[in-house]
């Protein structure tokens, strides 16, 4: 769990890779379960991917992804793995797993890892990751999308849904300029962190054991120019040591537990 940029779905596949053959990964995101627009969604890439989109159906509701995750986790659990959830979408996951909202009785037992960090920090990092997304062609591929789907009346349906849409179709629309479509962007998306975030604290403070490890540092170091001999810029060994292992050891002990 965690804020959007936070490393999520690195953690995941991280995870996966030190723990396998024995976990897998579903993905809770709401808008990611949709195909198409990978750039804007800032989906995993091909290779590091192994669930499948939904075709564009205008939605995808949270008791579509109860029963579907269901499913897909009873299919795990009967090959003798591990199952591990991913994704933003705190109102995915609160569907899936609550059994009585009352109580905060769970469906399943369950080992929490909340990946954070300070607010400066992500907030910084979420607006370059912004420009990097504009710089790797997420505006030629939202132009495709729009030349392809044309224009909505309602942004309110499916992946047009997704921060980038809605504010480039004004963009395409004329209504407001690239560089404003652009600011218009990185302000939802810090909205949208502080959004889960506080999200993620009303589960903890409702009684779901969730454990916290810290990513500022290593969103620190990402952003940063210093390197390390030999070039090589110091986040990955920051990430390891405060936020992989950490989790890993979480993970162990629940496991044993």
């Amino acid at each position: 769990m965690g804020a959007t940029g936070c490393g999520k779905s690195k953690l995941s596949i991280d995870l996966a890779t030190h723990f396998f053959p024995s976990i897998e990964v579903i993905n809770s995101d709401k808008i990611q379960v949709f195909n198409g627009l990978d750039i804007t969604t800032n989906k995993i890439s091909m290779t590091e991917r192994e669930f499948k989109p939904t075709e564009s159906h205008p939605e995808f509701s949270s008791s579509d992804f109860r029963s579907a995750g269901d499913f897909r986790i009873n299919e795990i659990v009967n090959r003798g793995k591990i199952p591990f959830i991913v994704g933003g979408s705190n109102s995915f996951i609160y569907a899936l797993l609550s059994l009585n909202p009352v109580i905060n009785e769970l469906r399943y037992q369950c080992c929490f890892i909340w990946v954070d960090a300070i607010a400066p920090v992500l907030n910084q990092y979420l607006d370059k990751r912004v420009d990097e997304m504009l710089d790797s062609e997420m505006f030629e591929e939202l132009k495709e999308y729009f030349e392809k789907e044309g224009f909505s009346d309602s942004s309110s349906d499916g992946i047009r849904k997704a921060i980038g849409v809605p504010e480039f179709e004004k963009y395409f629309k004329g209504k407001i300029s690239y560089e404003e479509a652009a600011m218009e962007i990185k302000e939802n998306t810090r909205v949208l962190a502080e959004r889960q975030v506080k999200k993620i604290m009303r589960l903890r403070e409702g009684g779901w054991n969730i454990q916290k490890v810290d990513a500022t540092a290593t969103l620190t170091a990402k952003m940063g120019s210093e390197k390390m001999a030999g070039g090589e810029n110091p986040a990955r060994k920051i990430w390891e040591e405060q936020v992989l292992e950490p989790s890993a050891k979480i993970v162990k002990q629940f496991l044993l537990e």
